[in-house]
């Protein structure tokens, strides 16, 4: 069983740069995969970005390209979201999954995920 808790959301005018933090229980963290999700109001729930259980591996969908970089550390049971020049198609509250993974497989879809967060808001103002 693995909990998940986000933190680092808040409100930024575009252009600016928020750190997401995804902090996860449990003593085996690095036999999960996870990935980064957002959901803005009204539309349908979307990948961000995954990054495989070593962190040798990172996917993202184009639209963060260039912008976002996801990473973690294992020895402190934590995956990051770095968001820079952030848009205010940004906008969204943001979740992060997990999943126990024996490949080192990147997981784009959300029914991959056995774990989720609760969410935290990101607001990026124009």
């Amino acid at each position: 069983q693995v909990q998940l808790v986000e933190s680092g959301g808040g409100l930024v005018q575009a252009g600016g740069s928020l750190r997401l933090s995804c902090a996860a229980s449990g003593r085996t963290f690095n036999s999960y995969a996870v990935g980064w999700f957002r959901q803005a109001p009204g539309k349908e729930r979307e990948f961000v970005a995954a990054i495989t259980r070593s962190g040798g591996r990172t996917y993202y969908v184009d639209s963060v390209k260039g912008r976002f970089t996801i990473s973690r550390d294992n020895a402190k049971n934590t995956v990051y979201l770095q968001m820079n020049s952030l848009k205010p198609e940004d906008t969204a509250v943001y979740y992060c999954a997990a999943r126990m993974d024996s490949r080192g497989a990147i997981y784009t879809r959300g029914d991959e995920y056995t774990y989720w967060g609760q969410g935290t808001q990101v607001t990026v103002s124009s």
